[in-house]
């Protein structure tokens, strides 16, 4: 997904209101001015990621948050458990607090807010014009052998979890994979976090090498090129999967909340409005 001069700017302004140095300020500017057609979000953050570690030490870490709302997921996992095995499709339910949970997002939001989180699931729901992309997807499943989630925050693999044990039991033969990233990136899920929230109970566990929030294949190690390569249906979580895999000629489904304005206006809807997405 192409970088627009709008998001170019928001991206400076986050690293400004991150950091005053002149020096870094200036790479920074370097780095977005000399972006490729093809970069995107993620990997220009990553840029900035590692020139910020080269200079200072170190970024700041996420390891208390990440582990709240792990917590803090964990803690509502049976409620919504039976919510999901209670409704009416537990598949469709299941995906939609999964998207839901897309909104514990230190990268994209400028504050995480406990009660609007909460006030998210409790209202999730797939809406009636998303129900088409959804039954596309049941019928890929249904004649496929491999799935992969490529996941995106801590607290929303919990609900990730809980989707794929539903998809699990349609789906009995289906070999479940989830991409996760492969170092310490803002809230993003790593292998220990997907280990700690359990979703390698039901799902192998595969790292995308890097400390970057998307996922982008010229990037990731010969494992999970292959997972991308050999598998039947992708399903990738939030806006940096979208922004770094979108465009490539790959069928993938999406689903994600529109968090900022080039989501909003891309799709025409309000903020944290959810998506799921068929390409």
């Amino acid at each position: 997904m192409r970088i627009p001069e709008s998001c170019a700017e928001c991206l400076y302004d986050r690293q400004r209101a991150r950091c005053q140095d002149e020096e870094y300020l200036a790479q920074v500017k370097k780095l977005i001015e000399e972006r490729g057609e093809n970069d995107t979000s993620p990997l220009l953050v990553y840029r900035f990621n590692t020139e910020y570690v080269k200079r200072f030490g170190k970024t700041a870490g996420y390891a208390d948050v990440k582990r709240h709302y792990n917590d803090l997921m964990l803690k509502l996992e049976d409620r919504f458990r039976i919510r999901i095995e209670s409704s009416q499709d537990p598949v469709e339910t299941a995906l939609a607090l999964a998207r839901a949970a897309n909104y514990i997002d230190f990268g994209a939001m400028n504050h995480v807010d406990e009660d609007t989180c909460l006030g998210l699931l409790e209202g999730a729901a797939l809406r009636k014009d998303e129900r088409k992309v959804f039954r596309h997807l049941m019928a890929e499943c249904s004649d496929a052998q491999r799935f992969l989630l490529i996941t995106d925050n801590c607290g929303e693999i919990v609900l990730d979890k809980l989707f794929l044990e539903q998809l699990k039991k349609r789906f009995p033969w289906l070999k479940l994979q989830v991409l996760v990233r492969g170092q310490e990136v803002l809230n993003d899920v790593t292998p220990e976090d997907a280990v700690y929230a359990g979703i390698c109970r039901i799902a192998e566990i595969i790292s995308n090498g890097k400390a970057i929030a998307g996922t982008v294949y010229d990037m990731l190690p010969d494992e999970a090129r292959r997972a991308l390569d050999r598998v039947d249906v992708i399903f990738a979580k939030g806006q940096g999967n979208y922004e770094s895999l979108s465009g490539q000629g790959r069928h993938i489904y999406y689903t994600f909340l529109c968090k900022c304005d080039l989501f909003t206006s891309r799709f025409s809807v309000p903020p944290l409005t959810g998506m799921l997405v068929e390409e």
